[in-house]
């Protein structure tokens, strides 16, 4: 066993968690569902998610798209770039406190429901390409089919941290969540020293649900130091903890720092399609009183305010 925080876990890597358990489980198929969920966000900052909602085919679907999109000229995919909305082009994003720009380009959609009152843009309007013809019915139906799970995952949670089952459901209800489709093509011979498909980085939300990539890459720092590979079929999610999160229970569940390392293998395209969950930008990410201890490890912020600052830090807001 290896022990983190005064809790045993009897783990040796991510562990691996069926959504049945919790969905259709009895009080004590649930509780055991909670208490591994915990436990992997504690110890690792990860698990994966087996058994889930997201139908397969959904997910092929929606992999063959981006292929398809990621595939066409450049100057038609900038046709769409939108600020935090639509195509960002490659070579854009850094990680927080780098400047070499990571290598990948990408999509990124909210919800639907736009409203031009909001304060802070929380619901700027999405953006569509206008091929492939199914992109827009196809990651609608997508972020809607991680937007549950991920309220699921909280549910679960929740008593964990001694909230009501229901604590986060009004808080993520509206939130400003973003689906990222993100292309890492092969890396080009003349890129800069040092530059990889994404830096070492954690995560600015609740909780990412990732949809298992197509490729390998993705590693974790563990908590004694080293990197980790953390691989599953693509059938599964793959889920962390952000920053968000670590605020609100003051490191009892720490944000993960993870990278997507360049290939060792074939230099070939890898495809990921990661849901950021996020609150609505009105939530104080205050430190739980349950979680306070010795003291708050953090100052009281916004979730809004949160992450304006994190998107400058990372180049993508002005």
């Amino acid at each position: 066993t290896r022990r983190s925080r005064g809790y045993t876990h009897p783990m040796t890597g991510v562990p691996t968690l069926s959504l049945t358990q919790f969905t259709r489980g009895d009080a004590a198929g649930r509780a055991a569902f909670s208490d591994a969920l915990f436990a992997g966000l504690t110890r690792y900052g990860f698990f994966i998610l087996a058994d889930h909602n997201v139908p397969t085919d959904l997910l092929d679907e929606a992999y063959d798209l981006a292929a398809q999109f990621f595939a066409q000229d450049e100057a038609e995919k900038r046709r769409f770039a939108a600020g935090l909305r639509g195509y960002t082009p490659f070579g854009t994003e850094h990680a927080k406190g780098r400047t070499v720009a990571d290598l990948k380009e990408f999509w990124q959609l909210g919800r639907e429901s736009y409203d031009p009152d909001a304060p802070d843009g929380d619901f700027a309007p999405n953006v569509w390409p206008d091929r492939p013809a199914r992109f827009a019915p196809v990651f609608k139906q997508l972020f809607t089919a991680l937007d549950e799970t991920g309220r699921i995952l909280l549910q679960a949670l929740a008593p964990k941290l001694g909230l009501p089952a229901d604590y986060f459901d009004p808080l993520v209800k509206g939130g400003t969540s973003i689906l990222r489709v993100l292309h890492y093509p092969p890396v080009p011979d003349d890129a800069p020293p040092g530059a990889v498909r994404s830096a070492a980085h954690e995560d600015i939300n609740f909780i990412t649900i990732l949809v298992a990539a197509k490729g390998a890459g993705l590693e974790l720092l563990d908590r004694d130091g080293t990197w980790l590979p953390v691989e599953t079929e693509q059938k599964n999610l793959i889920v962390d903890s952000g920053d968000m999160l670590a605020r609100l229970t003051n490191g009892v569940i720490p944000a993960t720092t993870h990278r997507v390392v360049n290939p060792a293998g074939p230099n070939v395209s890898r495809y990921s399609m990661p849901f950021f969950m996020h609150p609505t930008s009105a939530t104080p990410l205050d430190v739980l009183p349950q979680c306070v201890g010795d003291g708050a490890k953090f100052p009281p912020i916004t979730a809004g305010a949160f992450l304006a600052e994190r998107l400058r830090e990372i180049g993508l807001k002005t």
